[in-house]
């Protein structure tokens, strides 16, 4: 008789409970083929979504409430749940999958960013600090890829950082599901509007945005934010900007709001500043963009020149120039054919090679391996 699948139980601190990878790619997709999945998260109740468990463990006030309240509740409940594999993606989780290791468990650690390199670009750490935690996250990432089960990392960069023989790359490419249920507007009939999706920040170019939109000359373009404000006071000081005027802030949207407005844009923001971090990452927005047949504007990186800039599927600038970002959207506003060809290629693109189908055939190898008993050694006579 074939073996039962192995139980995943999935784990967070710090992401929400319905977050575009963990939940609706990685969970969703388990609980299709039949594994059983829970999803250890802070949410207000317990519950069922889509064939994914929900266990909810108390949302906290603050970051510091999350760092050690939350950390300690995601541990007890997960282990509750009597996983076959136990797979987290936060750092301060790190020292939870390690108990569970002691303890026995299979533990994956899903790396989503470069964590060393991005503390040193958090405004929240003091200046004085950061070199030092930064260096304490590695040699705690170092005892992560040596004794954890196994390392999930989103880019080839950031999996560079592990033990080879451990590691997949499993990257953030669109679900097929998602491509197939896209209702596009045709192109030339959709709104003028350029659209950003995630969290709307400084470093991940706000107000490059809305320098962009004061300078462009075409009244009837809309810049449409969807997303929220990290800092929660960043909206204020967003709203004193002249570009804000022909701004749409919608807030937070869910799965099928986002991509009804994904259908009916007609182009995508990417303009991340080029942080060390940033520099390694693969932003889940542009592959959507491209998924909803739109071409992108975005940041002008070695690493998403070199994976997506030979299609030209979209329009690379330098982030940190706003006159640069303006002409390049005014260029597709004035050339809609070749803007809706770019938008083409991408969506075709995503729909043959760049989509989840691929990359979850990865994740299913991982937990199967790790399922395996461990062979048996030669017995002694």
């Amino acid at each position: 008789m074939p073996q039962p699948l192995p139980k995943i139980v999935h784990m967070s601190s710090a992401h929400p409970p319905f977050d575009v990878r963990i939940f609706h790619r990685e969970c969703v997709s388990l609980a299709q083929e039949g594994y059983p999945v829970s999803l250890v998260v802070p949410h207000q109740q317990d519950e069922v979504r889509q064939g994914v468990q929900i266990c909810a463990v108390p949302v906290a006030k603050n970051r510091l409430g999350r760092m050690f309240g939350v950390v300690w509740a995601v541990y007890k409940r997960a282990l509750a749940e009597k996983g076959d594999i136990y797979h987290f993606h936060d750092p301060e989780l790190i020292p939870v999958g390690l108990l569970l290791q002691l303890q026995g468990k299979k533990v994956v650690y899903d790396v989503h960013e470069d964590v060393p390199t991005d503390i040193l670009s958090k405004d929240w750490i003091p200046k004085w600090l950061r070199s030092l935690v930064a260096l304490g996250m590695g040699l705690l990432e170092r005892l992560a890829g040596t004794f954890l089960s196994g390392i999930v990392a989103v880019t080839e960069p950031i999996g560079a950082r592990f033990p080879a023989h451990k590691t997949i790359l499993l990257q953030n490419f669109p679900h097929p599901q998602e491509i197939a249920a896209l209702q596009n507007l045709p192109y030339q009939t959709r709104p003028a509007q350029a659209l950003y999706t995630g969290s709307i920040t400084r470093v991940r170019g706000l107000f490059e945005m809305l320098e962009a939109m004061q300078r462009l000359p075409d009244t009837k373009l809309r810049l449409t934010l969807i997303g929220n404000f990290a800092p929660e006071t960043l909206e204020a000081e967003a709203a004193q900007h002249p570009g804000f005027s022909r701004t749409d802030y919608l807030g937070y949207k869910n799965r099928p709001d986002t991509l009804a407005l994904l259908s009916s844009s007609r182009i995508g923001l990417s303009i991340l500043h080029p942080i060390p971090s940033f520099l390694v990452s693969q932003p889940t927005k542009l592959y959507e963009y491209m998924m909803a047949g739109m071409p992108f504007v975005a940041s002008d990186f070695p690493l998403w020149r070199a994976s997506i800039g030979h299609n030209n599927c979209g329009l690379f600038v330098d982030p940190r120039k706003p006159d640069a970002i303006a002409q390049a959207i005014q260029w597709l506003l004035d050339h809609p054919a070749e803007a809706e060809a770019m938008g083409q290629r991408g969506r075709r693109l995503v729909a043959e090679q760049l989509n989840w189908g691929v990359e979850f055939v990865k994740l299913k190898e991982l937990y199967r391996r790790l399922s395996q008993p461990p062979a048996l050694g030669h017995l002694e006579a």
